[in-house]
């Protein structure tokens, strides 16, 4: 039995890999090891491990990693902690695998970990392009790790021209893809009764947007402005809107700060702001609604899959492929009020298998069922 761990770390990581981890639990040769960590563990970015915990997944264990602050020092501090706290559960699971997801800061320290303990070292969504710190840090995940998970044909090509060896890429496709593969199979009920938050109340009957807008981490400074722009483009639309408190990323404190500032100056906007919906149930919303706006990777993977309108607001998914749903606008308010607008009018969009068919997870098991890895690394030269 192979043991496979996977560390979750934020409510994006989840919904990234929730079908995957139902996959390894399936496979009668694979053994799943859960860590959770980081913002996944917080309260106020969504206690993600309840919702873990309530789809049935026993986590081996629990990572407490985050400097408050949410600035680069911090994000930096709690890259080191999570290093020294994961090589000790890593030394104690004794896994034959680690599989680590995307390209946040503690996904990095996944990654530090395990590979410096010469255990193979699984990685997805390596090979995409953002130009951004997450860029950064997805190319160093990409050098450390052993089998890549790639979600398209040009992560995959990018990969072979970074050295790593074609025999050890997978092209699998994105896991969200299977969780809006199967969701969208399954009726849906009023969402906005299910979950809390603050702000008005809002009618899933009548039409609605998405917003989910996360600080940049090379802009945090602009953070404030760049939520502002956004806010007031939303607010010129008049449509009554779902959105998300950003992740933990350096900025965060000055994004939620001017969210608090909104709602406590508009307090009868058709606004409502959520901390977090179960992966199935972010499905279900921006599927149903008429455009998701913000810089989330969501509107682009799982939006070009739905036919979900996506208007993408500023750098931090610069350079990743995006289907014919995606339009693309600076931080102007003018400008994203435009974009939406046209979105709104232009209504669904053919879905694409851009970022995978539905069967990620399934692939991705099997693979590593079967994969020999070898941790001895060097640049492969066609």
């Amino acid at each position: 039995m192979k043991k496979i761990c996977v560390v979750v770390n934020s409510r994006a990581n989840y919904g990234r890999i929730k079908s995957f981890l139902t996959a390894v639990e399936e496979h009668p040769e694979l053994q799943l090891q859960l860590i959770v960590g980081a913002s996944a563990l917080l309260y106020r970015f969504g206690s993600v491990v309840d919702i873990i915990k309530k789809d049935g997944f026993d986590p081996v264990s629990v990572v407490y990693s985050i400097v408050e602050g949410e600035n680069p020092s911090t994000m930096a501090k709690s890259t080191g902690l999570g290093i020294l706290e994961l090589a000790t559960q890593f030394e104690n699971l004794k896994p034959d695998v680690v599989l680590t997801v995307a390209d946040r800061f503690e996904t990095l320290s996944t990654a530090v970990a395990s590979s410096y303990m010469n255990i193979p070292l699984a990685h997805t969504q390596g090979g995409e392009l953002t130009g951004s710190i997450d860029e950064s840090v997805r190319h160093a995940i990409t050098k450390l790790a052993h089998i890549h998970f790639p979600a398209t044909d040009k992560a995959g090509e990018l990969l072979q021209q970074m050295g790593e060896h074609p025999d050890n890429i997978h092209i699998a496709g994105c896991p969200a893809i299977d969780l809006a593969e199967q969701s969208t199979k399954k009726t849906c009920t009023n969402l906005f009764e299910k979950y809390g938050g603050t702000g008005e109340n809002l009618d899933w009957d009548k039409p609605f947007l998405v917003v989910l807008q996360h600080p940049v981490t090379t802009e945090y400074q602009e953070a404030a402005r760049q939520t502002k722009a956004t806010l007031e483009a939303i607010r010129r639309t008049g449509m009554q809107t779902a959105w998300f408190w950003p992740n933990v990323d350096a900025g965060s404190d000055a994004v939620s700060k001017t969210l608090r500032v909104f709602i406590g100056k508009n307090k009868n906007a058709p606004f409502h702001f959520y901390r977090n919906f179960t992966p199935e149930d972010y499905v279900h919303l921006i599927n149903r609604c008429q455009c998701i706006v913000g810089n989330s990777s969501s509107g682009i993977r799982e939006g070009s899959f739905l036919g979900t309108p996506c208007v993408n607001v500023g750098t931090r998914q610069n350079q990743r492929e995006r289907g014919e749903n995606v339009i693309d606008v600076g931080h102007e308010a003018g400008a994203i009020y435009a974009a939406v607008t046209s979105q709104i009018e232009h209504g669904k969009y053919v879905s694409s298998n851009l970022y995978g068919d539905g069967k990620a997870g399934e692939k991705m098991a099997d693979i590593l069922s079967k994969h020999h890895v070898d941790i001895r690394k060097t640049f492969y030269i066609a």
